[in-house]
């Protein structure tokens, strides 16, 4: 690793490309630091503190919700307005045939994503004031219109800003941007989670503590040999005839498989999904209507079940993978790439047979991934179950996020060397 590193230095392009995100993270990190008025930041902490739905969207949006920055909704509207697409073009046969023209087609749908994170981010956070006003711990006191569409105003801009940085980051191929700022996020509260670690410490506690690292461990170790995981498919090129009598082809080749191909996105993906309905839902307990409180507070009861939740958890990891892999996993285009260039999977006809061929193989693969990626997701709940310490289950969550964001932006930054080492020659 660390000569992976020296090496990256070593190049200017990517050396500066290194330095410009380490430059936006910080400006991140500074922005979320950055309070809006009219708060009471401890009773704001005991909030999240007693509701583990919105501590995980403390996460997601990089602990930006916690202090009430300007930034406080994070990437979530964004990151919503990006499921919302993708399931629209497997549905929508017109926006399927955009996203099939290529670069001018994806960039079309990325522009209105960009569109719809706005108004989602500003239904967003008027949900999310709504929800401080109606706490019980005095968050938010009673204050003019004015002043909360100002605020709203505020925190959706924050948004933007932050997806414009995600995407600068993107653009110098170092690692995915949203990602990476769910990730510095992350890391920038381990110092608080070891801090409460510490202070909370108990004798008593010490085999919940070890439960803990072992959690942990098994949670780094499965990350990265499922990440790194591939199935090789065999790929044989028939030998051409070409000018001058000269043969070539007849090479053979391997068709590289991942076991996880959709990385840390269905994690994203599923902890979105579960924060939606227990921030819609507590916004209506308050409600006039007595069926409409009787119903949104059955969903907040419902999804603080530790055993619905990790179901759901489990569910929503498990079909997300095999969604996203759906998305970015082409088998018949692969299929028709082979033929054109001469390839051929021995056993296999080319064409459709092949794509049934590669398909089948993948929905085997996932099953693996997508089992496994699930299981490691809620293997800190149940462990919490056991241990009863809240920190096991954000801890477990951070852990995963941390670990596949790690992997893939190494990965970015040795094919950046690696291109350029054979630009050199």
């Amino acid at each position: 690793m660390l000569g992976k590193l020296q090496a990256a230095l070593r190049i200017k392009e990517i050396r500066n490309a290194l330095l410009f995100v380490a430059g936006v993270m910080v400006l991140f990190r500074v922005t979320a630091h950055i309070p809006l008025p009219g708060v009471d930041l401890e009773a704001l902490s005991n909030f999240f503190q007693a509701n583990q739905i919105l501590g995980l969207l403390n996460i997601f949006s990089g602990g930006t919700i916690s202090n009430f920055s300007v930034v406080a909704l994070g990437v979530a509207p964004y990151i919503t307005s990006a499921i919302i697409f993708q399931l629209l073009t497997m549905i929508v046969p017109s926006l399927e045939a955009i996203q099939k023209e290529g670069e001018s087609g994806q960039k079309r749908i990325n522009q209105w994503t960009r569109l719809l994170t706005v108004p989602l981010a500003f239904m967003q956070g008027f949900g999310l004031l709504a929800i401080f006003r109606q706490s019980q711990f005095q968050i938010m006191p009673q204050m003019d219109a004015l002043y909360l569409v100002t605020l709203i105003a505020t925190v959706t801009a924050g948004t933007i800003f932050l997806m414009w940085l995600g995407e600068l980051i993107s653009e110098k191929k170092i690692g995915n941007g949203i990602s990476l700022m769910i990730f510095a996020g992350i890391l920038a509260g381990f110092p608080q989670q070891a801090q409460q670690l510490f202070v909370t410490f108990d004798q008593s506690q010490i085999v919940t503590w070890i439960i803990y690292a072992l959690i942990a461990l098994v949670t780094i170790v499965g990350v990265v040999y499922v990440t790194e995981a591939q199935r090789n498919i065999p790929v044989q090129y028939a030998r051409q005839m070409r000018g001058a009598g000269v043969l070539s082809g007849g090479v053979a080749s391997n068709l590289p498989l991942r076991v996880n191909m959709a990385g840390v996105i269905p994690i994203i993906f599923a902890i979105s999904l579960l924060i939606m309905p227990s921030m819609i839902a507590q916004f209506f307990m308050g409600a006039q209507t007595a069926w409409v409180a009787s119903v949104a507070t059955w969903v907040v009861t419902t999804l603080q079940n530790q055993v619905v939740y990790a179901v759901l958890y489990f569910v929503l990891v498990f079909g997300f993978t095999f969604f996203y892999t759906a998305i970015v996993f082409h088998p018949d285009r692969i299929a028709e790439n082979l033929q054109k260039q001469g390839g051929f999977v021995p056993g296999i006809r080319p064409g459709k047979p092949t794509a049934d061929y590669l398909n089948a193989v993948i929905n085997r693969i996932n099953l693996f991934g997508a089992t496994f990626l699930g299981s490691i997701a809620v293997l800190p709940l149940l462990a919490q179950g056991a241990g009863g310490s809240r920190l096991l289950a954000i801890g477990g969550t951070s852990l995963l996020i941390v670990v596949s964001v790690v992997i893939e932006s190494v990965k970015q930054v040795e094919s950046q060397i690696t291109m350029r080492q054979y630009d050199a020659y």
